[in-house]
């Protein structure tokens, strides 16, 4: 199988990790994914804090198509192109010379082609994902979800980082205090939104009367 020979072998690796990627999409083990989220999210904030001052770099992730799509979409997408770009190369180069390149090599050139194709190729995938920011999803419909306290402790008028999830399963990152001005709600605590003021969330632990029938 001309896949499996030794100077194709970086594709079939390649191909095998989306492969992999797909499955554990498929049997619900995504959540392992979830840092890819999380790092996706804090890009976007580099983005737009820093990246504005930069042309160079804002030119390079448009041209690489990062922040375009999720995270996982982008890398599942980038193993595809540069799997077809490798082996149909290396097929080329065969008939044309009469040998492939070695597989080092011919990775490094794939991955060159594969970057910026890879940019063209998502666009039009995240011009038809729904947006994951507050642009597309209003933020009153995060109330009612659950949410799960990142960083710090979250008072009364002291209020914490939160990782909420919306109806399309995309990451939010929110401020959240407690409901019950008398709680705390303490790193790694999972919480429901229950009420929103402005930019401030506020959640309720679910053995909180409030949440009883």
């Amino acid at each position: 199988m001309i896949l499996l020979e030794p100077h194709n072998m970086p594709f079939a690796i390649a191909l095998a990790a989306l492969f992999v990627i797909a499955f554990l999409q498929v049997i619900g083990a995504g959540d392992l994914f979830e840092g890819a989220d999380d790092i996706e999210i804090e890009m976007d904030a580099d983005v737009a804090d820093g990246l504005e001052a930069s042309g160079f770099m804002d030119g390079l992730f448009t041209l690489l198509g990062l922040g375009k799509v999720p995270f996982l979409i982008w890398l599942s997408c980038l193993l595809f192109v540069f799997s077809v770009i490798g082996v149909f190369g290396q097929w080329i180069i065969s008939g044309v010379t009469g040998a492939p390149l070695g597989a080092g090599f011919a990775a490094l050139l794939a991955g060159a082609a594969a970057l910026p194709l890879n940019g063209l190729f998502v666009r039009p995938i995240g011009a038809l994902l729904p947006k994951d920011e507050s642009t597309a999803v209003n933020l009153e419909s995060l109330v009612r979800r659950d949410a799960v306290i990142q960083t710090g402790t979250a008072r009364t008028a002291s209020p914490a980082r939160a990782k909420v999830k919306d109806a399309f399963g995309h990451p939010h990152f929110v401020m959240v205090e407690p409901h019950d001005p008398t709680a705390e709600l303490a790193e790694g605590e999972t919480v429901m939104l229950v009420r929103r003021e402005g930019q401030v969330f506020f959640g309720v632990r679910y053995e909180s009367p409030m949440l009883r029938p």
